[in-house]
């Protein structure tokens, strides 16, 4: 009965970290919707609201690996669960350079409002495609978690290159209206920024899809073929 009791105890304290990191995941996105509010509709406001709420998701971070300390000290867990832990803790990572990328987002913003109108002439609202496909992916990528669906995250990381071919035509454009006119170029350097910040977004929703196969095979597929993948799966 008491063995019970502890374990029921660990699944409670388990739950909480995850509802936390759930938490989290909620927070970032939030900025993400936020930082592309103020690219899409050079929203200063909505750039700074990013910036003054950086210093939660960095707390929050903090806060989770406190709390993944003391459950590791104190529990001393083996096999799966000390790897959902690992998860969790590389998760939460994860998540908070999300958060550094709105951020990243909201300070090029502010840049761009600062100078000229050239901006204007150049094709920022295109961003929006690949910025919604990044926030999906993370939306994703945190569901596929709760439930350590490891299908779901085979289909988000399969679904990365959709991200590096939006992020690839973008800085395609970028260079020919640099090319055409020269005054473009402060403001199109600051939207590359932008774009790579949003790329960057989805590599970390594909990180997060990694560790739910860790999680739930054991198996380390970082720096893996898809093929290799596929066969840790079956």
């Amino acid at each position: 009965m008491a063995d019970k009791h502890l374990s029921t105890q660990f699944d409670s304290e388990l739950g909480s970290l995850s509802s936390r990191v759930m938490e989290l995941g909620g927070l970032v996105e939030s900025q993400i919707r936020q930082a592309i509010d103020s690219l899409a509709n050079f929203n200063e406001e909505a750039a700074h609201q990013v910036l003054e709420n950086e210093a939660r998701v960095n707390q929050m971070e903090v806060d989770i690996d406190r709390e993944l300390s003391s459950v590791i000290a104190r529990r001393q867990p083996t096999a799966r669960d000390l790897r959902l832990l690992m998860a969790i803790s590389k998760t939460t990572a994860n998540l908070e350079r999300v958060g550094d990328e709105a951020e990243r987002i909201a300070r090029m913003v502010r840049s761009i409002i600062e100078k000229s109108g050239a901006v204007r002439a150049l094709p920022a609202n295109e961003l929006s495609v690949a910025a919604d496909l990044a926030s999906r992916q993370l939306r994703k990528a945190l569901d596929a978690f709760a439930r350590l669906d490891t299908r779901a995250a085979l289909a988000i990381m399969k679904e990365d290159d959709l991200l590096d071919q939006e992020f690839n035509g973008f800085v395609r454009k970028l260079i020919t209206y640099m090319m055409e006119d020269p005054r473009t170029i402060s403001s199109s350097l600051d939207l590359l920024f932008v774009a790579k910040a949003i790329e960057r977004i989805g590599d970390h929703a594909k990180n997060i899809a990694e560790f739910i196969i860790y999680v739930v095979k054991g198996a380390d597929v970082r720096h893996t073929s898809m093929e290799d993948i596929e066969s840790a799966l079956k």
